[in-house]
């Protein structure tokens, strides 16, 4: 039997839903809209076009959209400058500075400089330090958002194998950490594991984020377990055209798996919505607005 499909497209709009609708609430309550500031150096199109994506999103959440355009030239100095000036900006709940950044600027400088209760990114070491040992902070919005499928498909993820392959920043550590913090068993494998098929075949939960198309194969599954594919790559497709996968051979693996996720049409839509839900968190923090518990 086929694996179930999780439909990270579906939750991700039951979740904007609801920021939107707490976001009118704090409007109300706060008189201002919570806002959002992207910071975007240079003239990359994918992060020019990811950039446009999170600013209508927000808008279309009810909130604050302010999108900072700096030259490529722009030196690390002038960039942690404008970083400054939005931490003491009281209308700027979140900040977010599109990475990657042009090579002459130093991007854990930036990161560390920007305020960890407007972090909506989830990168400052602060905020890493938090997730480390128990804290409330910021989450990276993928890692986090990759929790959320989990929990709404698996329930209870208390004594769970999971393995994550990939130990970056940005996914792999936190996920691993947020993993950990459901008191699941988890492991975290890398190019360097050894075995790594027969490491990943004991996993209840697979999350895989290394960025190798259809990397992950059925025969490295566990029938039944959940399997989350974070990789997004291009490959050819032939005449010309291409496609996008993950780092999971979706065709083979939903044969044994018991839930996975789609590529595209699993997590990438999370990413974003977990943006706006961290922006609303900050939000209400910075203008000291509680937030019921429970709501996102």
């Amino acid at each position: 039997m086929s694996a179930a499909i999780i439909d990270g497209k579906a939750f991700a709009e039951g979740l904007r839903a609801r920021v939107g609708t707490l976001a009118a609430d704090f409007t109300a309550r706060a008189g201002r809209q919570p806002g959002l500031t992207v910071v975007l150096v240079g003239e990359d199109p994918a992060s020019a076009v990811y950039v446009r994506s999170k600013g209508k999103a927000t808008e279309a959440a009810g909130m604050k959209s302010d999108t900072i355009r700096l030259p490529a030239e722009t030196s690390e100095a002038e960039l942690l400058d404008v970083v400054r000036k939005l931490n003491a900006d009281g209308t700027v709940d979140g900040i977010l500075v599109q990475l990657p950044l042009p090579k002459h600027i130093n991007e854990n400088a930036v990161i560390a400089t920007i305020d960890p209760n407007k972090d909506v990114d989830g990168f400052h070491p602060v905020n890493a330090g938090r997730l480390a040992t128990g804290l409330n902070g910021f989450v990276p919005c993928t890692p986090l958002g990759c929790l959320m499928l989990l929990k709404d498909r698996l329930g209870d993820l208390a004594g769970k194998e999971a393995v994550v392959i990939g130990r970056s920043n940005i996914v792999g550590k936190p996920m691993a950490q947020l993993l950990l913090g459901e008191s699941c068993t988890v492991t975290i494998a890398h190019s360097k594991t050894k075995d790594l098929p027969n490491v990943v075949r004991r996993a209840d939960i697979v999350v895989a984020a290394v960025g190798r198309p259809e990397m992950v194969k059925a025969d490295w599954i566990k029938p039944g377990a959940a399997v989350i594919d974070v990789g997004i790559n291009r490959i050819d497709a032939g005449e010309g055209k291409t496609r996008l996968v993950g780092d999971v051979a979706f065709d083979e693996v939903k044969e044994v798996a018991g839930a996975i996720t789609p590529v595209p049409g699993g997590v990438g839509p999370m990413t974003i919505a977990v943006l706006l839900r961290n922006t609303l968190v900050a939000a209400h923090r910075n203008a000291d607005v509680p937030l019921a518990k429970g709501t996102i």
